[in-house]
């Protein structure tokens, strides 16, 4: 069977970015994402079918969220890309989509990270997965089960990271609203902490020193 539909090859996820096929969809570090928007419940809920439809057929295990205001449906990568098959995945839901009058809104596509700041002599990732029902990712990190809440990395610090506060949040969003969001985040009061990575990302810390990084990765990114 034809890898394209069977899901069993791996394309970067740049190279899924690339795709014409795939032009609703922005890449976040939990794989690629599409928000399709809906003037209500039941409308939004027309399309979890199509997606179902699709997921048989491609193999692919989406993640959607379905709410009032619409769907937002990501597929899951991980540090091999994703399968193949995202690309067909990706077009027959955008397709569907149209067909039931719903839009696309990738601008309001994003995922958020919090990067908590631990001394070096002190692990306290145990503490916040028991607090908040996470589970262990890879080394460092910590995950909702169920990918409801924001990814935690823990990162050991030997003291006060200079222009900001320590712990900080990084909010993922597509390349072309990167620069959007952190103008409008200063224009709200921020600062610029660091642009000294930009476009990949932005640092920026609200009026009271906390830190929030703005970033376009890996949706900028080949």
């Amino acid at each position: 069977m034809d890898d394209s539909t069977s899901g069993s090859g791996r394309i970067s996820t740049a190279e899924f970015r690339r795709a014409e096929e795939a032009s609703d969809w922005r890449v976040t570090p939990f794989g690629p994402e599409a928000v399709f928007t809906a003037g209500s419940f039941s409308r939004a809920a027309e399309l979890v079918p199509p997606i179902a439809a699709s997921a048989d057929r491609t193999g692919i295990q989406p993640d959607v969220d379905l709410r009032p205001e619409g769907v937002v449906v990501r597929i899951p990568a991980d540090d091999n890309g994703v399968p193949a098959s995202a690309i067909t995945f990706a077009a027959s839901v955008s397709q569907s989509a149209v067909e039931l009058g719903l839009t696309a809104d990738p601008s309001r596509v994003q995922s958020v990270g919090v990067y908590v700041a631990e001394h070096s002599q002190i692990d306290v990732r145990p503490f916040f997965q028991a607090a908040l029902g996470y589970a262990p990712w890879g080394e460092t990190d910590a995950v909702d089960p169920l990918r409801r809440g924001p990814q935690l990395a823990f990162n050991p610090i030997t003291g006060d990271a200079p222009g900001r506060g320590r712990t900080h949040f990084d909010v993922f969003v597509p390349a072309d609203q990167a620069k959007a969001r952190v103008e409008a985040a200063i224009a709200a009061g921020g600062r610029l902490a660091d642009d000294s990575y930009a476009p990949s990302w932005w640092s920026l810390a609200s009026p009271d020193n906390h830190g929030v990084d703005i970033a376009a990765w890996p949706d900028a990114s080949d």
